[in-house]
């Protein structure tokens, strides 16, 4: 199976309160399985988010079946999913050039070793 890798940055509002709840959520066993059962159903085989200060940055593999459009898709018409994505507005925000009510934007690669 070959994979691809996509890269996106998201801010997290600099409150170390609502960074801390932020990272509960995102902790090891605390993952919601409908929100990781979406993300596996659209051909997404790892994710990975870092964190430096309030700045996120999301590495996810993906197999040869994931498309972003059908992913975007998926989520608009799953409940949990939006759910989820309302709940997450509460911590994010997006980088301070994104359009609004975008929050994860894919990142440029400018070197690859």
């Amino acid at each position: 199976m070959q994979t691809k890798r996509y890269c996106y940055s998201c801010d997290l509002k600099d409150d170390p309160k609502l960074i801390a709840e932020y990272k509960e959520y995102h902790a090891a066993g605390n993952a919601r399985p409908a929100i990781t059962k979406s993300i596996k159903d659209a051909g997404i085989v790892d994710m990975q988010i870092f964190l430096t200060g309030n700045r996120m940055f999301m590495i996810m593999e993906v197999d040869e079946t994931f498309d972003a459009k059908r992913k975007a898709d998926m989520d608009a018409s799953n409940p949990a999913v939006q759910e989820w994505e309302q709940l997450m507005w509460k911590y994010q925000q997006g980088l301070p050039w994104a359009k609004n009510g975008e929050k994860w934007i894919e990142l440029e690669r400018i070197f690859k070793l």
